[in-house]
């Protein structure tokens, strides 16, 4: 999002240079690219394509800068490029870090602070992308109501890691080739025409890596340096081609206005955010390449008289810092105000703070830091400034985030007796806990409250199919007693939480076969082909191995009416293991909602009407398992809803324990409350001892 081959405060001669090189229509190609971000975040909620133009300027601009160094036979210097690069960067990142966290302790609930202090320390070191793409692909991460306020950072983050790698590729060619310049025959290759041939390979390889990892694993790719390096190299060539590219000016003025048309309808004319970055990508990067190419016309008629204007190359100067802040000051002002998108007039009030938060980071943090005199003369006193700005924002985050461990070490050494969970529930028990206790678990442990078996999927405790990928829970000491199998998705799972101790106390053998948003039953066109096939293979498996029983989740739930069904094939999915002897467990599925829990909670507090939702909007009467009983021999059903909702209502926390972790998920922390019921329950539905 920033120009990198800008230099900072030369002297007069370099000064004219600057301004010979200067590219008026690039600035204001930046400028419209920021605007087409915004506007599509803030009102149609798509991608539109600029993030990419941006990708695709930087590496041009990159690559001007390098070649004329190699060009005039002056030294790279990259370390002093690293750190004059990353000093003008830095500054107006970490401010606008600081403004979010700021906004995130005002606004946002507490189980949201630890994901976005571990994104401020991404952001900071340039690895957000690599967090969101392990984020997005992670079935269990927690899922909040809304976008993270940095999440727009994981372009800035590949960005800086390609201003790192390819200042390495400018100076490891320039020495490759003097050593293939000693070489017979070696004289015929020059400096460009080897660098058309590095970027040529890296724009070839990425090219097809992103298309095959878009097509197979889009959310990943989405956030994948690898997939995106193309942009850059495309932008690099691009550099490299130009002095060659002249075309007549009749051309360029067409040219300039359809890559203009091709730029500002990319997002309009495609979906772009379930197909990029595949070859989708080169829509908006070939229209910017475009309007490049088209560069100065001398036409009145050329774009480049309008991407030249005043304004657009004003809003260029501050593109880079209009990009940081208009993300979170969207997400935050949604947040506060509730709204889910705003409307045209609530979206210009977005927009207009953002360009003024814009313009005041660019003049009084940007402008000044980079020229400041005194760090240009050594470059100790640039890495002095880097660290500072560095310094100012960890040292907030380190102190938040300890802040945050020593509560949550509060909240779980309370005695038990203050959280007792399920069991508030129970008949015998008083109907309110006490009332001064802190809820468990806390924000910062909430997001890895998943229950599930406390053993390596390796070796002996892993299922030879590999696409099952199951994981096995051995006895300790001894022969087991019963062998179960727990099949389906993550509801069946968070049952671990009760399920899992109970079996080791009691000798059982458990074996998880699950598949996250894959419940189990017979193949149905409602589900798609990876969970049938998983669910064939686990049949197959459990056929195989004969276990005593399988436990699964026997009812489906839903955001909305009807709230609570039957599973698509249940019936069918289990009778050849009641053919074969098996018997089977189904139990009741949780009620499922259209917000997050805690979030609600953490708003509102503990027993406000919108966190209690009511008993007959959550789950069915009467119960799908109903239609179950009496089919199958050996099918046995449990029933632990009252246990989940009592008197009406489905809270969000009972005996001081969040019950949800999320909108339909239920907490280790409180499913371990609910063992002695679970455990009662399900002897007395099976008849075990």
């Amino acid at each position: 999002m920033t120009d990198s081959s800008k230099p900072a405060n030369l002297p007069k001669a370099g000064a004219k240079s600057r301004k010979a090189n200067f590219r008026p229509e690039v600035q204001g190609l930046r400028a419209l690219a920021v605007l087409m971000v915004v506007a599509y975040h803030v009102w149609l909620g798509r991608v539109s394509g600029g993030v990419d133009i941006f990708l695709l300027v930087s590496a041009f601009l990159l690559t001007l800068s390098f070649v004329r160094k190699a060009e005039a036979g002056r030294p790279f210097g990259l370390l002093r490029h690293w750190l004059h690069l990353f000093k003008r960067l830095l500054p107006a990142a970490v401010v606008v870090i600081l403004g979010i966290l700021a906004g995130t302790w005002l606004i946002l609930p507490q189980n949201r602070w630890p994901q976005i202090l571990d994104q401020a320390w991404a952001s900071l070191l340039y690895t957000q992308n690599w967090l969101l793409a392990d984020t997005a692909v992670d079935y269990y991460a927690q899922d909040h109501a809304g976008a993270s306020p940095l999440q727009h950072f994981w372009s800035l983050s590949i960005q800086g890691q390609v201003f790192i790698l390819w200042p390495l590729i400018f100076a490891g060619s320039a020495g490759l080739l003097a050593l293939l310049h000693r070489l017979p025959g070696g004289a015929c290759l020059d400096y460009r025409g080897l660098l058309t041939l590095v970027f040529g390979a890296v724009f070839a390889v990425s090219l097809v890596c992103s298309v095959e990892q878009t097509a197979t694993n889009q959310a990943y790719a989405y956030f994948d340096t690898r997939t995106r390096l193309w942009e850059f190299a495309l932008g690099s060539l691009l550099a490299l081609a130009l002095p060659h590219l002249k075309p007549n000016r009749a051309l360029r003025v067409v040219l300039g206005w359809l890559g203009l048309a091709a730029m500002v309808s990319c997002g309009l004319l495609l979906t772009v955010d379930r197909s990029f970055p595949g070859y989708v990508a080169l829509w908006p990067t070939l229209a910017a390449a475009g309007i490049i190419v088209a560069g100065q016309t001398g036409s009145r008629f050329g774009v480049d008289r309008f991407l030249s204007s005043r304004p657009l190359v004003a809003l260029g100067d501050n593109s880079y810092a209009l990009y940081l802040w208009h993300w979170p000051v969207l997400v935050l002002a949604l947040a506060a105000t509730g709204l889910e998108a705003p409307n045209l007039a609530q979206g210009m009030g977005i927009v207009g703070a953002s360009i003024v938060l814009a313009v005041l980071t660019t003049r009084f943090v940007e402008k000044p830091l980079r020229d400041w005199h005194w760090p240009q003369r050594r470059a100790w006193r640039t890495a002095v400034v880097i660290a500072a700005c560095g310094a100012v924002l960890a040292g907030p985050v380190a102190v938040w985030q300890t802040t945050l461990t020593a509560e949550e070490s509060a909240t779980a050494a309370q005695p038990r007796e203050l959280t007792p969970g399920a069991a508030a529930l129970h008949p015998e028990n008083a109907p309110v806990p006490a009332a001064g206790a802190k809820i468990i678990p806390g924000p910062s442990a909430l997001d890895n409250d998943w229950a599930g078996i406390h053993a390596p999927c390796t070796g002996a405790n892993a299922t030879r199919d590999p696409l099952l990928e199951g994981c096995r829970q051995e006895v300790p000491g001894g022969e087991a007693t019963k062998r179960i199998v727990v099949l389906g998705d993550s509801h069946s799972q968070q049952y671990l939480g009760a399920l899992g101790p109970i079996a080791a106390a009691r000798g059982w053998e458990l074996v998880t076969l699950l598949m996250p948003a894959c419940r189990f039953g017979a193949a149905s066109e409602t589900r798609n082909a990876e969970c049938n096939a998983y669910n064939q293979a686990s049949a197959a498996y459990v056929l195989e191995h004969r276990p005593d029983a399988v436990f699964t989740v026997a009812s489906l739930t839903h955001e909305e009416a009807p709230f609570e069904t039957g599973v698509p094939g249940y019936l069918e999915g289990v009778r050849p293991f009641a053919e074969a002897g098996i018997e089977i467990v189904g139990i009741r599925d949780n009620p499922r909602f259209t917000f997050n829990m805690p979030e609600c909670v953490q708003r509102n507090g503990p027993h406000a009407p919108e966190c209690n939702p009511s008993l007959a909007e959550s789950l069915a009467d009467p119960s799908p398992l109903e239609s179950y009983r009496g089919k199958l021999p050996g099918l046995h059903l449990m029933d632990l809803s009252d246990f989940i909702c009592a008197r009406g209502v489905c809270p969000a926390v009972v005996g001081n324990v969040y019950v949800y972790k999320d909108d339909n998920h239920l907490t280790r922390t409180y499913v371990e409350t609910m063992m002695p019921m679970f455990e009662q329950r399900l002897l007395a539905a099976t008849g075990w001892s």
